[in-house]
């Protein structure tokens, strides 16, 4: 197998280095595991693209790429000019704190995965939620490291991956526990985190600049049962489908009476 790997985190965030492991296990012995990763963090730019801006190339080896541009930059980079032929899989993370619930939507890493998804490329977003029980840990991304391989290759197995032009990706988190503590993989829907927005914090400089910080609510505030973050704090990876196609077909079909 074939996998390209990327993240939003840069090309020298431990949770690539993770997911190297991660994909090779995968991969097998007669595969091959490419990572074109941002030269520079990316977190929070969604599924954006450098459409304006030229990105350099920084060729560490011949499977290890680093570009100045976003996680969706670099599957763009991987398959149009570094790899010779498609990837079978993208992999992309393993990002440094969850992307579940409405963080999914900023998220870089997801962002990835969205547009391997639009190039008919099967693709997996994978974070690593942190929290009291596994930030102090010698490696808080425990879990992911050990429980990783065995959920992607459960969602290969599976291998489910919608009939729709959009192509279907899927957005895994591993729990905030140790890996002692962890309690196995559940599919749930995205979920809602009530009150907990995104905002800005005001911050003067020593010579009275002002600069504004984008911070985030309460990461352990519980979504409703059957959904990702609900899983993940109580010890289970979440694994959700989605996709991006934004239409909502519900009320397409409630408007089709009044528009035609």
């Amino acid at each position: 197998m074939r996998i390209l790997i990327t993240n939003d985190d840069g090309i020298r965030a431990p949770g690539l280095e993770v997911m190297l492991e991660i994909a090779t296990k995968i991969a097998g012995p007669d595969g091959e595991v490419w990572t074109v990763a941002p030269e520079h963090e990316q977190s929070g730019v969604g599924h954006a693209i450098s459409f304006v801006t030229p990105m350099q190339v920084y060729r560490n080896s011949t499977h290890n790429i680093a570009i100045d541009g976003t996680p969706a930059d670099c599957v763009l980079t991987g398959i149009s000019e570094v790899m010779d032929a498609l990837p079978d899989l993208v992999l992309s993370g393993i990002n440094r704190g969850n992307n579940a619930a409405q963080n999914a939507l900023y998220s870089g890493t997801i962002g990835a995965s969205i547009e391997a998804a639009l190039h008919g490329i099967k693709s997996i977003a994978l974070s690593q939620f942190f929290g009291p029980e596994n930030r102090e840990l010698d490696d808080p991304f425990e879990v992911a490291r050990a429980k990783g391989a065995e959920v992607v290759q459960a969602i290969l197995d599976a291998d489910h991956w919608g009939q729709g032009p959009y192509g279907l990706f899927y957005n895994v988190n591993f729990p905030p526990v140790a890996a002692s503590d962890y309690k196995g993989a559940c599919a749930v829907a995205q979920g809602f985190r009530d009150n907990t927005e995104f905002y800005t914090v005001s911050q003067n400089s020593p010579n009275g600049k002002e600069f504004l910080w984008v911070t985030m609510g309460d990461q352990h505030v519980e979504t409703a049962t059957g959904t990702d973050v609900h899983a993940n704090l109580a010890g289970y990876a979440s694994i959700t489908p989605m996709h991006a196609d934004f239409t909502c077909h519900e009320s397409l079909n409630a408007l089709k009476g009044t528009f035609k």
